[in-house]
């Protein structure tokens, strides 16, 4: 419970309201084109004939274009805006899987790698500026509204690997396909960046001076004072490296399931790639309605306990996906542990924003934090799968699991701040 004062119920600003609706179609289509690539990872596998270990090094080339681009997102983001990163970087992740889906058609794996590695440039940015603008979004509407933008990213991913399993059974050539769905991505960011709120950037434009600490109205931080020693006072903070943690665990697992049920269904169990597609079909469909549920069973039970509930949830399954011999079984499996990942990470957002005046400096680092799960899972599960195959090789995903139950406590809502700046009782 939180000592908060209760808030006045007021009707949100219109213009939040649209700017909501924006940020929730542009994780959609961020869902879309990443569940895009995950679908047809067996086609790339096939067409540049790779083993387990040699496709866990080629995932984690993306994983590297992340890691090193994160760090920077808050300047990045701070300089640009938020509007004008998600296009800019948007533009970047299409570029790359452009080059990388052309290469694997022509058998070039070194352009492979270099694609894979614009690619995860631009998505790592792209998402933390829309994770950066939702918690500016949240602020303005006076409630927690992460659960549902991450909703849509799932509803994005179930899409994407819809389309991706019909295009792989019609034989739809990968560049045809993944370069018709990111220049579509790229179109639709461009679109409703137009009804973004104001971030940092605005600063820039004269909206705030560059010592601003938070909009009086609303709490947000607009200006541009957040410093490089600011960011690394943040990256001190053990909470926030807790809540870091709590993200990295569920992006682990999140991300273990995109990279590598379609390849464990194939490969484990004999069956085509449409399987495999459908499959992740399954996690995708599970991780969305636990996240639309979420935020009712949050106000009831609150964040921790169903942080907790969701650790247990996805470790349930795991270990049903892993050792249970039949398809079926299996699959019921994917299915808990899609709801197991599903409110990590958009917890994780919310538990970073909770202080508004800092909020952007945490979601970042919480995201950079999180984001590393993709630096080390695809090549430690892509080595381990060559001894011992896929299905028991995401065995390992135990131990972040227990990891992110050990250490859901930090993400427990703030005392309320005095001031301008609120914490968000969710």
């Amino acid at each position: 419970m939180t000592t908060e004062p209760p808030r006045q119920r007021t009707s949100p600003p219109p213009h939040a309201v649209r700017a909501a609706w924006a940020v929730f179609v542009v994780f959609v289509v961020a869902g879309v084109g990443m569940s895009t690539w995950a679908a047809r990872i067996p086609a790339v596998r096939d067409g540049l004939g790779f083993t387990e270990s040699e496709m866990g090094l080629l995932l984690l080339t993306g994983a590297i274009g992340s890691m090193i681009a994160l760090p920077l997102s808050g300047m990045i983001a701070s300089r640009l805006g938020a509007a004008r990163t998600c296009v800019a970087f948007a533009a970047l992740a299409a570029v790359g899987f452009t080059v990388t889906t052309l290469a694997v058609d022509a058998d070039q794996p070194l352009l492979v790698r270099v694609g894979l590695f614009l690619g995860g440039m631009g998505v790592g940015i792209w998402d933390a500026a829309m994770n950066l603008e939702g918690a500016v979004v949240e602020q303005r509407l006076g409630r927690s509204v992460m659960p549902r933008f991450h909703a849509g990213f799932s509803l994005g991913t179930v899409a994407g690997a819809g389309i991706g399993a019909l295009a792989a059974h019609a034989g739809v050539s990968l560049p045809a396909h993944v370069i018709t769905v990111m220049v579509i991505d790229l179109l639709v960011v461009v679109a409703c960046v137009r009804f973004f709120e104001p971030t940092a950037h605005g600063a820039a434009e004269g909206t705030a001076a560059p010592d601003t600490q938070a909009d009086p109205a609303t709490g947000v931080d607009t200006g541009t004072g957040h410093t490089l020693r600011d960011t690394l006072a943040t990256w001190r903070e053990s909470r926030t490296l807790l809540v870091g943690l709590v993200v990295l665990a569920a992006a682990l697992t999140e991300g273990a399931a995109n990279d590598w049920v379609g390849l464990a269904v194939v490969d484990g169990f004999g069956t085509g790639e449409a399987t495999g597609a459908i499959a992740l079909a399954i996690f995708l469909c599970a991780m969305t309605l636990a996240r639309l549920a979420g935020t009712s069973l949050i106000d009831r039970f609150g964040r921790v306990p169903m942080l907790r509930a969701c650790g247990a949830a996805a470790l349930v399954g795991v270990l049903v996906f892993a050792l249970v011999p039949t398809l079926w079984v299996a699959l019921v499996g994917v299915a808990i542990w899609g709801a197991g990942a599903s409110l990590g990470f958009p917890l994780g957002m919310s538990a970073a924003s909770d202080d508004p005046r800092r909020a952007a400096l945490r979601v970042s680092v919480v995201s950079t934090v999180g984001y590393s799960a993709f630096f080390v899972g695809p090549a430690l599960i892509g080595f381990l799968a060559e001894h011992v195959g896929y299905r028991e090789a995401l065995l390992v995903l135990a131990v972040p699991v227990a990891v992110g139950l050990f250490v859901a406590g930090a993400a427990k809502p703030l005392p309320a701040v005095p001031g301008p700046a609120r914490t968000l009782d969710e």
